[in-house]
């Protein structure tokens, strides 16, 4: 069922004209960045069909995507990466990431519709759970940001062959955690989550380990 477009249309009563969603992706990920979009769509220019972004097909997801930045009024995506996810917090990072994608768009948004998480900035805003399966907004900023961090992640894998990423996103699936305990964490891994971090010490211990003696044969 695809998304409402009711929110918009309360804030457009209520005198604000570009209303924008926000959503991040990859907050449960073990691997790489967390990605946010913002997207102001135009009423005029309307996309249809708008869902939460995970159950969409990957080829719906990239046609979806397609129009959405064809059409919107605004749009502009933001990452925080690994090394500031383990310096901060998952729920920081996320929140800034969520920040810079709004600050922007251009033309910039005067009010925000947000998937439960508020914004840092001073802009009026409301913060609806399950927003991304419930506004066209919201919809549209996780197909936006979704897209752009499988993008990546497919990218990624390339250099780091042995997780899985172009299937696993990062996610803690059986064969990442498996990968994880036969090859440890990579540096683009986040050390501040529980599975990386014990994959990371057992490594440690592993390499530590003193090598068995070879036993000299008789001369």
């Amino acid at each position: 069922m695809s998304c409402s477009w009711r929110y918009e249309r309360q804030a457009r009563r209520a005198g604000y004209q570009r209303i924008a969603g926000v959503d991040e992706v990859g907050r449960g990920s073990l691997f790489g960045p967390v990605v946010a979009a913002a997207v102001i769509l135009d009423p005029d220019r309307p996309v249809r069909g708008l869902q939460d972004s995970k159950t969409l097909s990957p080829a719906r997801r990239t046609e979806l995507a397609a129009q959405i930045r064809q059409r919107a009024l605004s749009w502009a995506v933001a990452e925080v990466d690994a090394e500031r996810i383990d310096a901060w917090n998952i729920h920081r990072a996320s929140c800034q990431a969520m920040r810079e994608a709004v600050l922007r768009l251009v033309p910039p948004a005067d009010f925000l519709l947000t998937d439960a998480f508020a914004v840092d900035l001073p802009l009026p805003q409301r913060n609806l759970i399950r927003g991304d399966a419930r506004c066209a907004s919201i919809a549209a900023a996780s197909i936006l940001a979704k897209e752009a961090r499988d993008r990546l992640m497919d990218e990624l894998a390339q250099r780091y062959p042995y997780y899985g990423l172009e299937r696993n996103r990062g996610y803690a699936t059986a064969e990442h955690l498996e990968a994880l305990r036969r090859h440890g964490p990579s540096p683009l891994h986040r050390f501040s989550f529980a599975p990386v971090r014990a994959a990371a010490s057992w490594a440690s211990r592993a390499f530590q380990q003193p090598l068995p003696l070879r036993e000299q044969s008789e001369s």
